[in-house]
This record gives structure tokens, C-alpha cells and sequence, in this order.
């Protein structure tokens, strides 16, 4: 009787544990976990958290590979009276992203739940830490974690509640923080980096911002810390940090809250870091060949603004970018019934908010601009093999109530053909204003099965920026007029290769202008628009997603002339190059650098190189291949002018002309 009583027990013992016990595999990635563990890695990474009592807690970060490097390592804190209770399953985070696994975590005994995203080809996990209570049982260390520094306990050799805190194994450790700028009607330089090398005498210290990276300066290995939320001032929490970094215990910090976040690990410096933030991003919007990347014109860069919008002109626009290679022709404000306050006809006193309200008619076609409805310039863009695109405004008042009459109206448009639309007007003053936005984007995408595709406008307001929705589509970056003086080539290419260390640039719609326009206001200029081949201008914007910022039926014959070779090769080559890592080579722009671009074939089998010879005497310049490409190469000029040869390793390129380019391909 007594052996059957123990028997009974054990079977009790292990049936309370498999309870707890689990694990999922999927396309190489794989979770496993008991009520006190939890590992989760793929071909790149493991991690390990354990449970303690004040919370999930990192134990290690390993990356794979030759060699094997372990990141990060901390001691497992002393068996907690709290348990982990974990659901997986298979599945996506948006009908854009990847598939992967999804983890719901709880941390019973205090309010702490969890999700996190593990995709096969992601360097890191993605996590959110979800409000409300789980279980809560008495604890003398309760802590509720928000994410804002108020809400955390911290100490010397202790963990900090919530949060994801790495212990770095190296003691050499390079920190570098990058700060983005958005509200590009007030900013032209929208990056800028600091640096620290860690030593134990280095005080701790917070950072406010979406990106952080750690490097093993012997190694070249590290971690990105990324916060997926709208820049620091357009927060609704201003008091909120997002990355606490302590020198003295040599570990890094992403502070949990209601944003997602990711500490992404890579290989490689510098371009190890490029690549993984971009392939982080394409797991949560994966590049899709024919509708990311495309060449989109709108009128509104010529200033006319909607003096010019009605059906005879958008089907003569429709008939220049089909000749010149336009894969979408875009209407700015003005197609609409109700008039914004940039409408030439309002004289500023439109409307730039509550659209509902003002007119229930607002968001229909303008019957005396559009007679036969926007059914007939829609179908002369199909005909000829384009698509098309409206500008819409979100209605934000109410924070944002208006969201699903909003998401509806815009299906009814992509039903009658339209696919792509510029979001602009759009604020996003608070929490809610947010989340509306979010359920708006995400009805919207389901309901076209992930094909509508929306410019989300950065350049003012308060909006959700460079991370804050990353998968709805590309970010329209910057207004820039020849009219005002505000527009320079250079500049367009150097903001482009600075946001490029960190963000897709896919997801980056960069613009060229008509530069004959205002010729006379960059007179004596060595580096104005004019200067510029118009070939050069489309090269600058063609590793992202070009904007043809000019009426397309308004450029001189002779720009046409010289742009359509240049489009005609960048659409038979954009899907490898578009698929693959675009990497910043070279220096940074600054009107008289050498620079560019590498793209590298996503199966490694070469890729590109975009060069160019800003205002400078060197008509030669080499740039060496080491850590971008693999094998032995051959390389051929396929745009631009100019000659180029690879020499063990390293490229070299002539290009006779200052101000100019060169485009090559590299096949093994």
C-alpha cells in the first residue's frame, strides 16, 4: 500500500509538472520552458531568462556560429517563490510580418505578463510587457513595472523589475546612442550619434530614444537595443526612459512597457549592426518585390499644390509617368470634396482636423474636379500598367475615434483600385489617439490582405515616426521645395545614408525634383540642383523609395531623356538589390565625399554598388569589400559613368565627372 502511495505521488509530481513544462519548434526556431525557465533561440541566437521574484530575469545571450560567442551572462538569481506560466503558438504579429512564435508570459506572484515574437531570421526577440494583474500572491519586492523610471527598484549587482537587463561578458565595451530626428519641416539633420567607452569609474546613465547598440570592441560582437514607439517628444509619457545603462555592473537595460522592444544581437561591427536592425525590420514587414520599393510621383513638389488637380491633368500626368517609368501616380491634397488648409482655393482657412465633421461628404471625389469620378484616372493608370494613389488625412479628433469610419472609407478606395496613400494631418497626442491608429492601419491591411501600402508623413506634427509603426509601409521623409531655397541634392543623399545605419531604406521615400525649377535662386552655388544630371538625382533615391517630387508632365524633355535608361535598369535590377542589405559605404554626404551604397545579395551571391563622386579632385576611389561580400566576385558597371575593377578584395572606380556616379553589379 505504501509503494503504491508513492508511486501515486511521482505520477502526481510529473503530471503538475508537464502543467508548467512545454516547448514549440518552428522553421528553426524553438521555445522550451518549465515554471522557472524559459530558452528561446534560432540560427542566430539563444537566450535564457529565469524566473525571479522580481520578474523574468536574463541569464544568458548566446550568438551561434564560428565562433560560438556568449554575449551576455548573469547568475540565476536564488529560487523565487514565483513561477512562470507560458501559452506558445505558431503565428504572425501582422498579415505583413514574418511567421514565428508567439509566447505569452505570466511571472505568477507579481503583475508582470509578457509577450514576445521569435521569427527565424530575426537576430533577437521582440517584447512587450502588458498591464494588468496575474495571480498576484504577497510579496515584500512587489513592483509594478510601467517602463518609467519612478516605477523601478535598482541597486549595485541587482536586477532592475521591469526590464530586460543584459550583463555584458566583455569589459571592453563600445556604447553608442542614436538619436533620430523626425518633424523634418523643422530639422535637416535627423541623425546624431554619442559615444562612451564603459569603464567601471563611468557613472550610470539613462537614454531617452529608440536605439542603443553594444559592441565588444575586440570581438566586433554586440547587441541593439530598439524601442518600437514614436520619438521621445512625441510620447505621451514624457517622464518615461528607455534604456538604462550601469558601467559599474557592466550591463545595458531595456526598460519594459506598453511599447515593444528588442535587443537584437549581431556580428560584424558596424555592417553587423545595419544588417540586423534591417533584417529585424523586414521580420515585422517583410519586403515584398512589385509593391515595396516602387518609383511613386506626386505633384505637389512643383508648388502648384491643387491649383492644377482635376481629371484632364492627372490623365496627362498618368500618360508622362508611364513614358518616363512611374510605377505609381500619386494625387497630394485636393482630389477630395472638402478643402484642407493647404488648398489653394481656402486661403488657409481649411480644415485640418474633425474632416468628418465638417463635411460627412469630405472624403469623396470632388464632383467639378473629377466629373466621371476617380474611376477614370484609376483605370488609365492600370491600363498603362501603374498604380495609383490618393493623400489622405486621419481624422485625429476625439483621439482618433473616427479610426473605423476611416479604414472603411479608405477599402472602398483600394476595392475601386487605389493601393498606396500618403498619411498626412495625422496626430497622435495620446495613448489612445495611438492605439486607434494602430487598430486603423491593421483593419485596413487585413482587409486588403496586406496590399494597401501607406506613406506615413514625418515631416510635423506628433506622430508615431521612424519606429512607432514600422509595418505599415515607407515614411514619406521630408518636404523640399526649389521655391523656398530648402532643397539640395546632397542633402537628400545624406539623410538617406545617415537613416540608412538604422532604419530600412525601403522603408525611406526619398525625392528627386524638377531641377530646372528656380534655377536663378542657386546662382553661384557649386552645389545646386541644376549641377546635378537628373540621372544622378533618381541614383540618389533608388537604394529607397524614389519620389518623383514634380508634375510629371512639366519636366523638360531633355530630363526625360536622360532618366529613363537610368529607371528602365533600376527595375530590372530592384528586386535582388531591394532584397538584399543596402549598407552606407564610404563617408558620410556632405556635398564632397566619396560615398554610397552596397546592397548585398540576401543568398550572398554578389550584389551592388552605388557610388558617388561628390564636389571633390579625386576622380578614383577604393572601397574595400571586407565584411560585405563573400567569394570571388566580377564586377560590371551597369549605370552611371565610369570605369571599375576589383583587385583582391577591393573595388576600384573612376569617374571622370565631379558631382556624378557610378552603379555596378557584382556576380560570383
Amino acid at each position: 500500500m505504501l509503494k503504491m502511495v508513492k508511486v501515486l505521488s511521482v505520477l502526481v509530481f510529473v503530471l503538475q509538472s508537464a502543467v508548467f513544462a512545454g516547448d514549440l519548434n518552428f522553421n528553426g526556431c524553438y521555445a522550451s520552458w518549465n515554471e522557472a525557465q524559459i530558452t528561446v533561440g534560432n540560427k542566430r541566437f539563444e537566450r535564457v531568462w529565469v524566473c525571479g521574484d522580481k520578474g523574468l530575469k536574463a541569464t544568458s545571450f548566446v550568438l551561434k556560429g564560428v565562433p560560438e560567442i556568449v554575449l551576455a551572462q548573469d547568475s540565476k538569481p536564488k529560487k523565487s517563490c514565483n513561477t512562470l506560466d507560458v501559452k506558445a503558438v505558431k503565428g504572425r504579429r501582422s498579415i505583413v510580418g514574418s511567421e514565428g512564435i508567439k509566447l505569452e508570459l505570466a511571472v505568477k506572484g507579481i503583475n508582470q505578463r509578457l509577450v514576445m515574437w521569435l521569427y527565424p531570421e530575426a537576430g533577437g526577440v521582440l517584447m512587450q510587457q502588458l498591464s494588468g494583474e496575474v495571480d498576484s500572491k504577497d510579496s515584500s519586492e512587489k513592483v509594478v513595472a510601467t517602463g518609467s523610471e519612478s516605477a523601478t527598484k535598482e541597486g549595485k549587482g541587482k536586477s532592475i523589475a521591469g526590464a530586460d537587463t543584459l550583463k555584458f561578458k566583455s569589459i571592453h565595451l563600445r556604447v553608442n546612442e542614436i538619436e533620430l530626428m523626425d518633424q523634418t519641416d523643422r530639422h535637416d539633420e535627423l541623425v546624431f550619434e554619442r559615444e562612451w567607452l564603459l569603464m567601471l569609474n563611468e557613472a550610470g546613465f539613462d537614454i531617452k530614444g529608440c536605439v542603443l547598440n553594444v559592441e565588444d570592441m575586440m570581438s566586433g560582437c554586440g547587441a541593439a537595443f530598439v524601442k518600437f514607439a514614436p520619438l521621445p517628444h512625441a510620447r505621451h509619457d514624457k517622464t518615461s526612459i528607455d534604456f538604462k545603462v550601469d558601467p559599474r555592473r557592466n550591463s545595458v537595460s531595456a526598460m519594459l512597457g506598453e511599447a515593444p522592444s528588442a535587443v537584437i544581437s549581431y556580428r560584424g561591427g558596424r555592417i553587423g549592426f545595419t544588417k540586423a536592425m534591417h533584417d529585424f525590420q523586414r521580420c515585422l514587414r517583410n519586403y515584398k518585390a512589385g509593391r515595396d520599393g516602387l518609383f511613386l510621383s506626386n505633384t505637389w513638389g512643383d508648388r502648384s499644390r491643387d491649383a492644377r488637380i482635376k481629371e484632364a491633368f492627372l490623365l496627362k500626368e498618368v500618360a508622362a509617368g508611364a513614358k518616363l517609368g512611374v510605377d505609381i501616380v500619386q494625387i497630394d491634397d485636393g482630389w477630395q470634396k472638402g478643402r484642407s488648409a493647404n488648398s489653394v482655393a481656402s486661403r488657409g482657412n481649411g480644415v485640418w482636423n474633425g474632416y468628418w465633421a465638417a463635411d460627412p461628404e469630405f472624403w469623396n471625389a470632388d464632383p467639378d474636379r473629377f466629373p466621371n469620378g476617380l474611376e477614370c484616372v484609376v483605370d488609365a493608370a492600370k491600363k498603362n500598367g501603374m498604380h495609383f494613389g490618393l493623400w489622405f488625412g486621419p481624422d485625429s479628433s476625439n483621439s482618433a475615434s473616427n479610426w473605423k469610419k476611416d479604414a472603411d472609407h479608405l477599402l472602398d478606395f483600394y476595392k475601386m483600385g487605389v493601393s498606396y496613400f500618403k498619411i498626412d494631418s495625422m496626430k497622435s497626442h495620446d495613448a489612445i489617439s495611438l492605439n486607434n491608429q494602430r487598430a486603423m492601419f491593421d483593419r485596413m491591411l487585413e482587409g486588403s490582405d496586406g496590399n494597401m501600402v501607406f506613406d506615413l508623413d514625418v515631416t510635423a506634427e506628433i506622430r508615431p515616426g521612424y519606429f512607432g509603426l514600422p509595418d505599415i509601409g515607407p515614411l514619406f521623409v521630408e518636404n523640399r521645395y526649389t521655391d523656398f531655397h530648402r532643397y539640395w541634392p546632397h542633402q537628400t543623399l545624406r539623410n538617406l545614408w545617415k537613416l540608412a545605419q538604422v532604419v530600412d531604406p525601403v522603408r525611406l521615400r526619398m525625392e528627386l525634383l524638377n531641377n530646372i525649377r528656380n534655377a536663378d535662386k542657386y546662382k553661384d552655388d557649386p552645389l545646386a540642383p541644376a549641377l546635378y544630371r537628373p540621372d544622378t538625382l533618381f541614383a540618389i533615391t533608388m537604394m529607397a523609395s524614389p519620389l518623383g517630387w514634380f508634375e510629371v508632365s512639366n519636366l523638360p524633355a531633355e530630363y526625360v531623356k536622360q532618366m529613363q535608361p537610368l529607371v528602365a535598369s533600376w527595375k530590372q535590377e530592384r528586386a535582388r538589390m531591394h532584397g538584399g542589405n543596402i549598407i552606407p559605404v564610404g563617408g558620410v554626404p556632405d556635398g564632397l565625399s566619396w560615398t554610397g551604397f552596397a546592397s548585398v545579395a540576401a543568398d550572398n551571391s554578389g550584389g551592388y554598388l552605388l557610388l558617388f563622386r561628390e564636389l571633390n579632385a579625386d576622380q578614383k576611389f577604393e572601397l574595400s569589400l571586407n565584411g560585405l561580400f563573400e567569394g570571388k566576385l566580377k564586377a560590371s558597371v551597369i549605370g552611371g559613368r565610369g570605369k571599375a575593377e576589383l583587385d583582391e578584395g577591393d573595388l576600384e572606380v573612376e569617374v571622370p565627372e565631379k558631382l556624378d556616379y557610378i552603379w555596378v553589379k557584382l556576380t560570383l
